[in-house]
Formats: structure tokens, sequence, C-alpha cells
């Protein structure tokens, strides 16, 4: 439970530091029993014997609540880098100790410091965050002339956004690193990934405008050769059916139950970057080839579970839409997906075997949804002429959980 009696105030400061914040905002600073900041905040503080100043604990957001209850009932200034609520600890501190505590006083924003330089509009512009994250993020991102700036985490991530995107053929893009945005000694180096050789200062923006080849656009269904596996893979067709089904949603999770290769969780993360996955799987190499996939099409945030389900989703957050692509017919599988469903939860389950099929035959007749067989053939040479091969027929039953359920 969060301290009853903290309250905070949380100051966005950009890269002019102390002088670049309005007297009211100082005043928010001075006055404070309490300054809580990075090293480099705390350094650009006047002196003062009249406060504690203190850094943030590690690991952060689960020390927060009981750290912070030693200095309930005092006034907190908390300093953060910028607009607080983009990707910065005033968003932590409000999921952490609820909006009703916490106040914050935003500066510009490094984002709109790079739009303005550029003369990008915040409509054609997408903003990706890899402070303290995985740079495969970007990933997502990537189509012809599409732009992008990313939020650095360190004056490393630079270059290892620039071997991503020439291992992703989009070496030849444009690449403008924006270093210390607002400040006197603000710098601007223009370059491309297959060239890149700066060394930026630690406080920078770096703006891409993409340009390669379209691969993997954001619409499931993505080519099967996208994907590393060994056979346990939900081809394209099928994948597409199963994932209009269980219909992505901003910031909503999804078990991907016998994950196989992956393809259905990473393609539900790509519909939109706030959804989340936790892909089942008891294969440890198949395991660690989803974590890769993942990275690869731009979702390293990806979770892997290794283990059998039922035993495996014990624990686990409660889903918002579940995927069973394998393990159908193992006992207790469905029934405990279907007993984790709430009530607007989707649950999708392909079954290719006559005893899955059988099996999803009577959770229809029980529960109600839809039950479908999609049979898929594709071009193929049979000598020299050219016929129609089929795939296995893949039985679908698709399930939203009403009251009651």
């Amino acid at each position: 439970m969060p301290p009853v009696d903290v309250r905070l105030t949380v100051v966005g400061i950009g890269a002019d530091g102390w002088a670049g914040l309005t007297d009211a905002t100082r005043a928010e600073v001075l006055d404070a029993d309490v300054v809580i900041g990075a090293p480099r905040q705390l350094g650009l503080l006047p002196e003062s014997n009249l406060q504690q100043r203190r850094t943030w604990p590690t690991p952060l957001r689960p020390s927060l609540p009981g750290w912070l209850e030693e200095f309930s009932g005092q006034r907190i200034a908390v300093l953060a880098s910028g607009d607080p609520m983009v990707s910065g600890i005033g968003s932590t501190l409000v999921e952490v100790l609820g909006a009703d505590r916490v106040r914050v006083i935003p500066h510009v924003s490094s984002a709109s410091l790079a739009r303005a330089r550029l003369g990008w509009s915040a409509e054609s512009t997408v903003v990706v965050s890899v402070v303290g994250r995985d740079p495969h993020a970007v990933l997502r991102e990537l189509a012809p002339g599409r732009r992008v700036l990313v939020l650095s985490s360190n004056e490393h991530t630079p270059a290892a956004l620039a071997q991503l995107l020439v291992d992703h053929g989009y070496g030849s893009s444009r690449m403008i690193l924006l270093g210390d945005l607002g400040s006197a000694s603000e710098t601007r180096t223009d370059t491309k990934p297959s060239a890149f050789a700066a060394v930026p200062s630690r406080l920078h923006v770096v703006a891409l405008e993409l340009a390669g080849s379209l691969t993997a656009g954001w619409a499931p269904g993505l080519p099967d050769d996208l994907y590393e596996h060994d056979g346990q893979l939900t081809k394209r067709d099928i994948r597409a059916a199963a994932i209009a089904r269980l219909m992505p949603t901003p910031g909503q999770l999804l078990w991907d139950v016998g994950a196989g290769a992956g393809s259905i969780g990473i393609e539900w993360m790509r519909a939109h970057p706030t959804c989340r996955t936790i892909a089942i799987e008891t294969n440890d190499a198949r395991a660690e080839r989803i974590s890769r996939n993942a990275r690869r099409l731009g979702v390293p945030t990806l979770e892997v579970v290794h283990g059998s389900a039922p035993e495996a989703l014990a624990g686990l957050p409660e889903p918002d839409a579940v995927f069973i692509g394998g393990g159908a017919t193992r006992p207790g599988v469905l029934y405990t997906c279907l007993d984790a469903l709430r009530p607007g939860s989707r649950l999708v389950v392909h079954g290719v075997t006559v005893e899955t099929e059988v099996l999803l035959a009577g959770a229809y007749r029980e529960h109600g949804g839809e039950l479908v067989r999609i049979h898929v053939e594709h071009v193929a040479p049979v000598g020299s002429f050219t016929c129609w091969t089929p795939a296995r027929t893949v039985t679908q039953w698709a399930f939203t959980a009403q009251r009651g359920v």
C-alpha cells in the first residue's frame, strides 16, 4: 500500500538546468524538506544545508512505497528530466502512489524540442523510449519514410541503434543526433547508420527518417519466413484469423499457451506498443527462440515462462485474451484457461488432431462461441504443372467470456 501521508511535487528540468526554471519552480524545490533525484540532477541545485537530498533506491518500482514512508509528513520535491510524464519518473510515481498524491510541474520535453528543431509535426512522428530498455523496440517501427524520435538511454544507444538499422536493411536512413537540447551547448550531427562514428553527449535524442524495404507491417499475418522456427509455427493465414478474434487492444495482456515460435504473442504486441504477452512454452530451445523472434520483430519485452500448462499458468496476471496453440488436450489446460477469463476476455484455441476437434466441439456445445474449420491451399509445382497443395485443416474455437463463466 502507498504511504498515506506522502505527497510530492515532481519538477521537470531541461538541459539548461537550474537557470531554466522559473522563480516559482525554484522556490518549490528550495522550500522542500527532501529533494529526490539522480546524482546529475541533484548536482544542478545550489548548495543547501536545510534539506535532505537523496538518490533513488534500487530496484526502483518495488522499493518506492516502503522507501518513501521514511519521508511521510515532509514536503518532497522530485527532480526529473524534461516532461516527467513522457517516459519519466512522474508516470511511475503516479502509478505507484496515485494521481492525487503527485503534483507535476513539467518542462518542455526533449521530444518537443527535437520536433521544433527538425520542423517535424507531432502527427508525422512516433516517439520510442529506450531509456533503460532494449533498443530492439525501435525495430517495430521499421517502414520506409517513417519518422522516429528515439529517447536514448545513454551515450552508447546511438551506436547500438545504428547497428540494428544496418542489420535490418535500413543503413541508408537519415540519422540525426540532437545533443543537450535546450542548453547553450546544444549540438546536432547528421549521419547515416551505415556511416555512424560519432560519440554523442550523454543527453541526446536520435531522430530517424527511415529508408529501407518494408518487410513487416502491423496487420496480423506476417510472412512465415520472418520467424525462426522448427516447424511449430502458426502459419500466416491461420495466424491472421486467430489474432482477428483475439482482438488486440492497447494495454491488454495475452497468454500465448504452447507458444511454439511465439508468432501469435509477437503479432499481438506489434498491434500496439502497450500490448503485453506472456508466452508459455515447455521446450527450452523453443522458449529461447521465442525471445530471439520477439527482439527481431521489435517487441523485446515479451515475457517467456518456461513450463507446461496448466501448472505454469498458476500465479500469472489475469489475461485479457488467451491463445492455445498447442496442448489443448492436456488435462486441465482448456478449463484452466476458461476459468482465468473475465467478462469480455477472449479465448482462441487451435487444433489439428481429431482428439482436439472433439474437445473443441464439446466446449462449443457447452459454452457457445464460434467453431470453424480453416482449410488453406498453396500453389506448388508438380512436375511440369502447377497444383494446389493443401495444408493441414485447423479447427478453431473462439469464445468471449460473459458474466458467470
